[in-house]
């Protein structure tokens, strides 16, 4: 009998400790702060399927029921406010089927809000989850949200989520003049360490938005820049196609880069997007093994073959071949320079295969896009005269420390 309540105890403490480590979101603390924040005022909602509480009940339906909140309009970044547009695909103005609230796009013939899309509202409101990745498109909607309201006198507020990524991992250059586009929107590294309320926080404070804006943030509660996304409690809802778990937040970083050249496949258009290095004419087992051999902090590869599912980028035959290459394991996040992987995968390549096209492979494509995405195009410049990474090391790393030293004066948690 002792033995069964010793057993009890035990698991009571131990479903204790789990409830308690659980991190609300800024939805959620706006709810139980009965909303307090937006009492009498018309909103705006900019958001997206990932924008729910912890019983996946969207941020959406949240605040149309809300008392003394009058939900106006919502505003659908890439894949829309229900996450109905496949990615890249134009964003259009529509009601809501479900509310009957009007929603303008963000993804179609503007970014930003127009004055005319923000004529009847008090407050616009932010509520996505983010990986925590420059190119990653989202930010970039936020930033330009905080703009137009700066711009229209009406104030933003970002209700704050976990960076996926944790709260330390900084990596890459800023972006540097004649490259700025929506996949490098602002002058920050390509993964930045912030969530989304630090870093709407960092943008407005530093004046890099170009008017600073009225900007409230709802802090999350419980969350700690060292928490993994499986640390939180909290459910994972795909805030794009492509990054199914939050793991996969990491993964992007892994190959994002890279896939711009549209000379690899990358694992999408199979089970794996993100974690896959591999071509028709790749040997699996030579790349596993000079992949490993380099003994990457916080990497693990294994060789893998596979036929994907469906076409991805130029619409050939070569995207639907048999390919071999490499699964990507992270075994250590903390450890892992994600961004750079991609370019000791270059590396290696080039190594077993000198006469392989890289930068060259989609003559239609080019290599625009991988600048954009870079933030520069110093790094393929330094990159491909001898495909060494350590050729671009320090350029790469030359903004990350005071990038973070500069952005730390904006931590929302410890």
């Amino acid at each position: 009998m002792k033995k069964h309540i010793i057993l009890f105890l035990a698991i009571t403490l131990a479903a204790t400790v789990s409830l308690s480590a659980q991190v609300m979101t800024g939805i959620e603390v706006l709810r139980d702060h009965h909303f307090s924040e937006l009492q009498g005022k018309r909103v705006g909602l900019v958001t997206n399927p990932s924008g729910v509480d912890h019983n996946l009940t969207s941020t959406v339906d949240i605040l149309y029921n809300a008392p003394g909140v009058k939900l106006v309009a919502l505003y659908g970044p890439e894949h829309g406010v229900r996450g109905n547009a496949h990615a890249g695909d134009a964003v259009s103005d529509a009601v809501d089927a479900k509310t009957g609230v009007k929603m303008y796009s963000l993804y179609g013939k503007t970014h930003k809000p127009t004055p005319e899309m923000l004529k009847d509202i008090d407050v616009l409101v932010y509520d996505i989850q983010d990986i925590g990745c420059r190119s990653y498109t989202f930010y970039a909607t936020m930033g330009m949200c905080m703009e137009a309201c700066a711009e229209n006198g009406k104030e933003f507020m970002v209700l704050d989520r976990p960076n996926p990524l944790g709260g330390n991992k900084v990596e890459g250059n800023v972006v540097e003049d004649g490259y700025f586009s929506m996949v490098s929107k602002y002058a920050i590294p390509y993964l930045y360490g912030l969530t989304p309320g630090e870093l709407a926080t960092y943008l407005n404070e530093e004046h890099v938005t170009a008017k600073k804006a009225k900007l409230t943030v709802i802090p999350m509660q419980g969350w700690k820049r060292n928490m993994k996304f499986a640390d939180t409690g909290l459910p994972w809802v795909a805030p794009s196609p492509q990054i199914p778990t939050p793991e996969h937040a990491a993964f992007y970083a892994v190959s994002g880069v890279v896939g711009e050249l549209y000379a690899f496949n990358t694992g999408i258009g199979y089970t794996l997007p993100f974690q896959c290095f591999a071509a028709p004419y790749i040997d699996a087992d030579k790349l596993c093994d000079a992949m490993n051999a380099l003994d990457l902090p916080g990497f693990r590869f294994r060789p893998i073959n596979y036929k994907p599912f469906f076409k991805v980028g130029p619409e050939t035959d070569e995207a639907m071949k048999e390919m071999h290459g490499v699964q990507t394991y992270i075994t250590d996040l903390d450890k892992a320079n994600l961004t750079l992987c991609q370019f000791y995968f270059m590396q290696v390549l080039h190594e077993l295969y000198p006469a392989a096209k890289i930068f060259d492979a989609n003559a239609k494509r080019g290599y625009g896009m991988f600048d954009k995405v870079m933030g520069t195009d110093q790094i393929r410049l330094r990159f491909s005269k001898n495909y060494k990474v350590a050729d671009i090391v320090d350029y790469f790393n030359k903004d990350a420390d005071a990038f973070k030293a500069k952005s730390s004066k904006y931590y929302l948690y410890k």
